[in-house]
């Protein structure tokens, strides 16, 4: 059988094919900010009663009173994502969390998975979502690490939440915390207002 002919290509074939593939790199892991730093403009309040000061922008930080409770989400919703974003205390460390997975249904409550922010529980997964291996409803996943990994109240703290068919990775100041295996793979991106206050900046997706 003869051979095939070799398929040749002139220098503008090749520089378009070049560009084409150089693109599609770009393009994969492209980086998202959630937030712009001047304003909540692509975020969602929910709270249990109205009001207009609990989430706030300011200065480039995402400013969360603590009261009344509920959250903060994403207008839009994301899978197999890398969530990165800086967190600090106010006055104290009282309650709060990062919530990825959001469903449908904007209740104080909501149905997601929460990495649990609160001293007591810090690293927990909280979840109204099935984990693999955790008994529900309310699926509840202890923490892989030994303390808590956090530093001191009113310095920054990074977070990289990362989400991949369903299964969740969440390292804070360089150290695993926790990783689950959840029945959904998509949802909103959302932070907590319970109790206290706290600061978000940062919040970048990729």
């Amino acid at each position: 059988m003869p051979d095939k002919p070799k398929r040749t290509y002139t220098m503008r074939q090749s520089f378009t094919i070049f560009l084409a593939a150089l693109l599609l790199v770009a393009g994969c892991g492209q980086k998202e900010k959630l937030f712009n730093g001047k304003n909540l403009d692509g975020w969602v309040c929910v709270t249990a009663t109205p009001d207009e000061h609990t989430f706030a922008a300011q200065g480039g930080v995402l400013h969360v009173t603590g009261t009344p409770m509920g959250y903060i989400r994403t207008e839009k919703k994301y899978s197999d994502f890398t969530l990165r974003l800086e967190w600090r205390w106010g006055a104290s460390r009282v309650d709060s969390g990062i919530f990825v997975f959001l469903q449908e249904g904007d209740n104080v409550w909501p149905t997601g998975v929460q990495l649990q922010l609160r001293e007591s529980d810090f690293g927990y997964f909280f979840s109204g979502l099935a984990l693999e291996g955790v008994d529900g409803p309310f699926y509840r996943k202890a923490p892989l690490c030994d303390g808590d990994p956090e530093r001191p109240d009113g310095e920054w703290n990074q977070v990289e939440i990362v989400c991949r068919g369903g299964h969740i990775t969440a390292t804070v100041n360089g150290v695993l915390v926790n990783e689950a295996d959840c029945e959904a793979s998509a949802g909103y991106i959302g932070l907590q207002s319970e109790g206290g206050a706290i600061d978000f900046r940062n919040i970048t997706v990729e």
